[in-house]
């Protein structure tokens, strides 16, 4: 109840509602890109002053490894489900966005962590800014060898699915990693840890006490926009709608279990959740539009941010803080 009663939660929630009784209520473009910079800014800066105090250990590097590799590898078993249902570019997008992450479901968790006073570790926002872009790859990755496999059946060749055409990956890694928001979260990174905590105290006031107020106003642009996208999940249908749930859980229990065998504290512990269990919206659709222009977008960016986004926001953040306390994970 606590976290449904937030003021963020409760903006997302305005913003739907106002959406649904056709109220002329809206964000302005530029305004809302904004605000999204902000908020990512914010979080790179904090991120890389929480990391000039703790420095990068061991457990961070196994962290950052954990992240990246379960970003590659989490496709592959989403990809194996959606094919007996879907065809090829469609799964294959499907599973890349679910094993990319969502910064806005980051951040509301970061701002979950900080209402409860929850401590969580810097290099937290690193894994977030590594895990953006190896889903992307094994998506593509796994669409093409569909379609190989299916042409050397078809042609009877049997070298024909060893290779791999098509793959532009000069422009495909070119926008997976060099996109707007990952520059900016990574060089906020790196611009709070080079500052200190000397940094870290000049520029407080404008990206720690506002954070807050911006994630209302942010959330309630998303709650506008998820509105919108109800109309589209009619062409996906209950299994999907009930994919986008099931499998976020599934994949958060992961994250959950990842952090227990990490001997992570409780605040990561919920990143790390809620980086597993979320799905992209913005990343990844960018880059698919370049990658796998055959995969319906109508699909895959209505399924992350009208099922998935809301479903961890409202009900998972919370839940897996539940369960972390639960199992004593970071206790000791």
């Amino acid at each position: 109840m606590d976290s449904l009663l937030s003021p963020a939660i409760l903006f997302f929630f305005l913003g739907a509602f106002a959406t649904l009784v056709r109220s002329d209520l809206e964000m302005p473009r530029p305004a809302a890109r904004l605000l999204s910079l902000y908020l990512l800014m914010s979080i790179g800066l904090y991120g890389g002053y929480k990391l000039s105090l703790g420095g990068i250990d061991g457990q961070a590097l196994a962290v950052l490894g954990a992240a990246m590799l379960a970003s590659f590898l989490m496709p592959f078993g989403a990809f194996a489900l959606l094919r007996t249902r879907l065809g090829t570019e469609d799964a294959a997008a499907i599973a890349a966005t679910f094993g990319s992450i969502s910064a806005v479901t980051f951040i509301t968790a970061v701002a979950y962590l900080n209402q409860s006073g929850i401590a969580y570790s810097g290099y937290m926002v690193a894994a977030m800014a590594l895990m953006e872009s190896p889903a992307i790859v094994s998506g593509v990755l796994l669409a093409r060898l569909a379609t190989n496999r299916a042409a050397a059946r078809s042609r009877e060749t049997k070298n024909a699915a060893a290779s791999l055409p098509g793959i532009e990956w000069k422009q495909l890694v070119s926008e997976a990693t060099l996109n707007g928001a990952v520059i900016l979260l990574i060089g906020s990174m790196v611009i709070g840890y080079a500052t200190g905590q000397q940094g870290w105290d000049s520029v407080s006031p404008l990206v720690y006490d506002p954070f807050k107020g911006v994630l209302c106003l942010f959330l309630l642009d998303m709650g506008l926009i998820a509105a919108r996208r109800l109309g589209d999940l009619k062409r996906a249908g209950v299994f999907l709608i009930g994919f986008g749930i099931v499998v976020a859980v599934l994949q958060g229990l992961i994250g959950v279990g990842m952090a227990w065998l990490l001997g992570l504290g409780a605040g990561d512990a919920l990143l790390l959740a809620i980086l597993f269990g979320s799905a992209s919206y913005i990343a990844v659709p960018a880059a698919l539009r370049l990658a796998l222009p055959q995969a319906n977008p109508s699909i895959y960016v209505p399924l992350a941010l009208g099922v998935t986004f809301p479903f961890n926001i409202i009900l998972g953040i919370p839940m897996y803080a539940w369960l972390i306390a639960q199992l004593g994970i970071g206790a000791g």
